[in-house]
């Protein structure tokens, strides 16, 4: 057991997917498109409406009938998730560094059948993740309800605008129907559900609260990263859209996952201080090799970086008023560059 822990998000840090818009993508008709209306719908009841006792990342639920109704089952999750992983360059490397040097984990607002192909793949213990668990074997509709939740698919597609008639369609009329039972207990590991899991790690560590090191990319880590920030841990937006640049200390914007392993090096071996000198440095020199040696880099580390960065240097900046804009427009061309525009462009 280490003193510190890592801990990651898994979609836009470790891998290029989003396994539920995927999914989505082959087994429902037009179900990118439903995918993408839901995720702004979720997007607008947590960050515009602020609905009481609302977790973002509720995209996950609101899209299970329309798997269920498609006769979607967990096996076919579990062989899609592992035939369709795409990692983050680098990222592979990243966790075996980790490996030896901190605690880490994943969290997630993932399906834990794809979490579990991702850990396996990653080769991280999957008892060291942190997922949304769903039995898709256990829901399901009567012919009359699949003919309903049909109907309501329609009113999305032609009416992706409509949040009203969203709201009658997943608060009334869904919950009136026996599926409802199975969805509503399902806890969608999202924002809040993602600071819970890191105080469960902190206990499970038994290390100090401020000992934390949290990336992620995505609204649904805005809590753990505002956690992580104000109990003086090391926040990190990876590649992030608006949201986690609004609360995230220090932005990465890399093709490559070897320049959060350069950080987390510096932490693992000092404190925070440490590692904010260093990317004041970083931002103020030109012999980047001196630097690297300077902060003591781990050779391995050192000699991957400067092999795939040659001129054009990852940015490592923290984020301030002044550089907030400019790390916006570079962090979400990053973002849909590697990731792709549909999935860039997900909340």
């Amino acid at each position: 057991m280490f003193e510190k822990s890592f801990i990651t998000d898994c979609e836009g840090p470790l891998t290029l997917n989003d396994n539920a818009f995927e999914l989505a993508v082959n087994f429902i008709e037009d179900g990118g498109e439903l995918f993408k209306i839901l995720s702004l719908y979720d997007d607008y009841l947590a960050d515009v409406v602020k609905k009481e006792n609302y977790k973002v990342g509720n995209t996950l639920k609101f899209i299970l009938p329309f798997f269920v109704v498609e006769n979607l089952k967990n096996r076919v999750m579990v062989e899609f998730s592992q035939d369709n992983i795409y990692s983050v360059s680098g990222s592979k490397f990243l966790l075996k560094y980790l490996k030896e040097s901190m605690n880490t984990y994943i969290v997630s607002t993932s399906y834990g059948q794809y979490i579990e192909a991702v850990s396996n793949y990653m080769d991280v213990p999957f008892e060291n993740t942190f997922y949304t668990k769903v039995d898709v074997d256990e829901l399901e509709l009567s012919d009359e309800e699949s003919e309903k939740i049909n109907e309501f698919k329609k009113i999305i597609l032609e009416n992706p605008d409509d949040y009203d008639a969203f709201d009658n369609i997943f608060f009334k009329e869904i919950p009136k129907m026996a599926i409802y039972e199975k969805i509503k207990p399902i806890e969608v590991v999202g924002g809040e559900g993602k600071k819970l899991a890191i105080e469960e790690i902190i206990k499970r560590d038994n290390i100090n609260i401020n000992e934390i090191l949290y990336i992620g990319d995505s609204i649904t880590d805005v809590e753990p990263l505002e956690f992580a920030r104000k109990n003086n841990g090391i926040s990190i937006s990876f590649n992030g859209n608006e949201y986690p640049l609004k609360v995230a200390e220090i932005a990465i914007i890399s093709p490559n996952a070897i320049t959060t392993a350069v950080i987390a090096n510096i932490y693992a071996e000092n404190d925070k201080n440490k590692v904010l000198e260093f990317i004041n440095d970083y931002n103020n020199v030109n012999d980047y090799e001196k630097l690297f040696n300077d902060y003591n880099i781990d050779e391995q580390i050192k000699k991957e970086f400067f092999s795939i960065f040659e001129k054009n240097y990852p940015v490592i900046q923290i984020v301030t008023d002044k550089n907030y804009d400019e790390i916006l427009k570079q962090s979400k061309q990053m973002r849909n560059n590697i990731r792709g525009q549909d999935i860039g462009e997900l909340g």
